[in-house]
């Protein structure tokens, strides 16, 4: 319940900071075309989310025929999580990783990569397939998928009005003068960044803890947290794309200085030193 209300207070920060900028930018219009803005995203995000994430890398849907364990295995987790049994996909992705997505468990999906089923053991992979039904049963897939979006649409907008909004008339258009215009170009993009990943650190900590939960068995878990952590440090992605990284089990981008320095993840470490811990 705590955790919930963490996620909703860094999401409803979010929102507001996007009311912000609209708002320091263009003043009460501004605030307005904001709200609008805000909301459509939104609905375009929990409508459309899955559709989105699986087109981008690639996914292909995978038949119960085709790989009869791993639906047995998906099946059997999710009797244990009360959860409807989601969509299946592959991906051609040759670094092992997994993510989750949908805007709620009656439309969710799994997507594997291929690489994954090529390097985990079951109890590693029965681990990584708990990992994300438990960002299903924990219902954090939507939000995490809206701060993405949130974010992004603030360092466009910011982006947008710096260089098309011209600086003739800023005085009269925010209400902030060129404070306002500074405050929303550079301070504004580095907050919602740092929002974003206070959703996302927090989502995988609870859905690792569910994880463990539903297998009884943490260490396979933290296996596959070692191996996919290594892979990520050694093997560039073939496929899965930098701007989805929130929602893969592991950062696959997490071997660059930079992606490492601004993580969507906490530290594998941490992230095994918590589950050893329950």
């Amino acid at each position: 319940m705590l955790q919930n209300l963490k996620l909703f207070i860094l999401l409803s920060l979010l929102t507001g900071l996007f009311l912000l900028v609209g708002y320091s930018l263009g003043g009460r219009n501004g605030l307005y075309m904001a709200l609008f803005a805000s909301l459509i995203m939104q609905g375009i995000s929990f409508w459309n989310s899955d559709k989105i994430a699986l087109s981008m890398n690639r996914a292909e849907p995978i038949s119960e025929s085709q790989a009869p364990e791993l639906y047995a295995m998906l099946r059997k987790l999710c009797q244990k999580a009360n959860l409807p049994l989601p969509k299946l996909y592959i991906t051609p992705e040759s670094s092992p990783n997994a993510f989750a997505t949908g805007r709620d468990p009656n439309h969710s999906a799994v997507a594997v990569t291929q690489g994954l089923l090529q390097t985990l053991n079951q109890s590693e992979l029965e681990g990584v397939l708990a990992h994300e039904l438990g960002h299903i049963k924990n219902r954090d897939v939507f939000i995490s998928t809206v701060a993405a979006v949130l974010a992004g649409a603030i360092s466009t907008l910011t982006q947008f009005a710096y260089f098309l909004g011209g600086s003739r008339n800023r005085e009269e258009q925010s209400p902030f003068g060129y404070l306002g215009l500074l405050v929303s170009v550079f301070v504004a993009p580095m907050a919602a960044l740092i929002i974003q990943f206070a959703i996302s650190r927090s989502r995988e900590y609870k859905a690792d803890a569910t994880a463990a939960e539903l297998t009884g068995n943490p260490q396979g878990l933290v296996n596959a947290l070692t191996k996919l952590h290594n892979f990520a440090h050694h093997q560039e992605p073939d496929v899965l794309q930098p701007a989805f990284s929130s929602l893969y089990i592991v950062n696959p981008f997490s071997g660059q200085f930079l992606a490492e320095l601004m993580s969507t993840h906490p530290s594998v470490e941490k992230r095994i030193e918590k589950l050893l811990e329950n």
